[in-house]
């Protein structure tokens, strides 16, 4: 293990250029050399041998899904790859069309990610399951609030919960794991999307008792674009169904493994992406994650108290990581002009990070990740100091 953990010694091993503020790691994520280039050794060999995609990728396949359900704390049968979090959310939606009935409920927020209660309202459009986004106000007190305040939504309509872990436009942790609980002894099945968690959280796959849970290798885990993973319960597997029909479909024979054989076999494609994740979680491991984790949580936390208390905002969340990792959403004045402060800091300043309105809140979603500097957060606080007076 490397103890390279200051934000100068890791930033050299990113892609990034230079010239610009990121801090908005959360959207995409960045992939540092050594994963980028073992994620380019894999489409070099497809290139080398195009035959060997037939003859080697399942074995290939089955060795990364091993090292990330071993990162993950559960069992390889129990992971499916996929290109990405939303797609994990439509391989589920989708395959729950002949399971759901009119009038069923799916129990949600309104915190949830925009692509993916797209596609929960498609579905409900087709089977005529309703789509009930719960208010879920701010600011949170405690877990235990929130989950009853959430619980209280649930009626003998409800047949599934689906819920951010981390969510996308407050950044908050939701307590997804006593949801889950609950949900299991009332019989209603559960969904949840941890787009944001693999590598911002330690993740405890089989502990959460989620019914399905779908994650991105490729944001906080550093792993190549388009690698992300669908965790399906072996009890739940059975509805798991193809979003895209190929060779995994057969019709008169039962597969030993259906859940990869659905979800991963439809055809060629560039399955680099997944054959590089044991790349990213040997990355983390090398240089400490945990630490590293922590010190972008202090760095977070001390900007977000110095920015709030500059604008006398009240926070959204206790300052805590129960609430937030290495992204947290820092509360702006409510009159502040987003439009005008985000055309400000890109030209003027470089900085990419997101500005998000969430009902009357105005939020500056900031992530931290190993390669930020304190120089850069200090860029980002005087250029609110500065511009958030003349922008409200």
């Amino acid at each position: 293990m490397t103890s390279a953990t200051d934000s100068t010694d890791l930033s050299r091993l990113f892609l990034l250029r230079r010239d610009i503020v990121l801090l908005n790691h959360g959207s995409f994520g960045a992939c540092p050399h050594p994963v980028f280039e073992e994620y380019q050794r894999w489409q070099r060999e497809f290139e080398r041998h195009p035959g060997g995609y037939v003859h080697h990728w399942l074995e290939n396949m089955d060795g990364a899904r091993a090292a990330l359900a071993d990162y993950l704390h559960t069992t390889p049968d129990q992971l499916a790859f996929v290109t990405n979090a939303t797609m994990g959310v439509n391989v589920v939606a989708h395959s729950l069309r002949s399971w759901l009935r009119e009038g069923d409920h799916i129990l949600t927020t309104d915190h949830e990610y925009g692509a993916c209660n797209n596609a929960w309202a498609f579905v409900c459009s087709k089977t005529g399951a309703r789509y009930i986004r719960r208010h879920a106000p701010l600011p949170v007190s405690t877990p235990e609030a929130w989950v009853e305040a959430f619980w209280e939504g649930v009626t003998p309509r409800t047949r599934v919960v689906y819920l951010s872990h981390i969510t996308s436009p407050t950044a908050l942790t939701f307590p997804v794991q006593e949801v889950c609980r609950r949900a299991r002894e009332a019989g209603i099945l559960s969904v949840v999307d941890g787009a944001h968690v693999p590598g911002q959280r330690e993740l405890f796959l089989d502990e959460i008792g989620a019914d399905f849970y779908t994650g991105n290798c490729h944001k906080w885990m550093m792993g190549p674009k388009g690698s992300a993973f669908l965790y399906a319960r072996r009890d739940v597997q059975h509805l798991i169904e193809p979003l895209i029909v190929g060779h995994g479909w057969r019709p008169d024979a039962v597969s030993d493994k259906p859940m990869q054989d659905y979800v991963e076999q439809f055809g060629t494609r560039d399955l680099a992406a997944f054959l590089a994740v044991p790349a990213a979680i040997d990355f983390m491991r090398r240089y400490d994650w945990a630490t590293v984790r922590m010190r972008c949580h202090e760095m977070v936390c001390q900007m977000r108290r110095r920015i709030e208390a500059h604008f006398d905002a009240e926070p959204i969340c206790p300052e805590s990581f129960d609430w937030f990792s290495q992204m947290a959403a820092i509360r702006l004045p409510d009159r502040v002009n987003l439009d005008a402060l985000r055309a400000i800091l890109h030209e003027r300043y470089r900085i990419e990070m997101p500005l998000i309105r969430w009902h009357h809140f105005k939020l500056a979603r900031l992530s931290v990740q190993a390669y930020t500097t304190e120089a850069e957060l200090e860029t980002l606080a005087q250029a609110l100091f500065a511009h958030v007076p003349e922008c409200s």
